[in-house]
């Protein structure tokens, strides 16, 4: 087996993680973000599974009325697509493709798995809660000056170490 490429410096992927955000802005008058492309997804999965539940709630109807066309009409479906093609591509030319569940000494296989079907679930509700994901509040709201996007990344990384606190011995040795 080949060794891994080591990743790219960070500030250099900052930077144009940076370049990107400015082009999409540009481009779409909208920053980047994800939980609205999978939103829209589920929404018409129920609107075609479920088309009387989805004609019958408001939520559904809302959606509707602000977003015709379904999915294939927002950008941020093909945004999400478009990062799991290159996610995949980053990882064949990295030489880091395979399946492998990371996780600490102390914890088991179901465990893993089953917290991090769990963590995502809440990550996805508190996304429609707080009306965006991490990219969408946090790194679009802080690249035009939003208090509302400085607070939330703010609220990130001091939850984040705070938490962590409690968390590393299940990662250390």
């Amino acid at each position: 087996m080949t060794k891994p490429k080591p990743y790219m410096n960070p500030y250099l992927a900052g930077f144009l993680l940076g370049l990107v955000l400015l082009a999409t802005i540009y481009i779409s008058g909208r920053g980047l973000g994800a939980s609205g492309a999978f939103k829209s997804v589920v929404i018409a999965s129920v609107e075609t599974f479920a088309p009387q539940h989805a004609e019958n709630t408001a939520f559904y109807t809302g959606f509707a009325k602000d977003n015709p066309g379904g999915p294939w009409k927002n950008f941020l479906v093909f945004e999400v697509i478009g990062v799991i093609i290159g996610g995949f591509f980053s990882g064949v030319i990295g030489n880091r493709v395979g399946l492998k569940l990371e996780k600490g000494p102390r914890v088991t296989n179901t465990l893993r798995v089953v917290t991090a079907i769990l963590g995502g679930a809440l990550f996805g509700f508190g996304s429609q809660v707080g009306r965006g994901c991490t990219s969408g509040a946090a790194l679009s709201g802080m690249a035009v000056l939003s208090l509302g996007g400085i607070l939330t990344m703010a609220a990130i990384f001091g939850a984040a170490y705070g938490l962590a606190y409690f968390f590393r011995k299940l990662w250390l040795k």
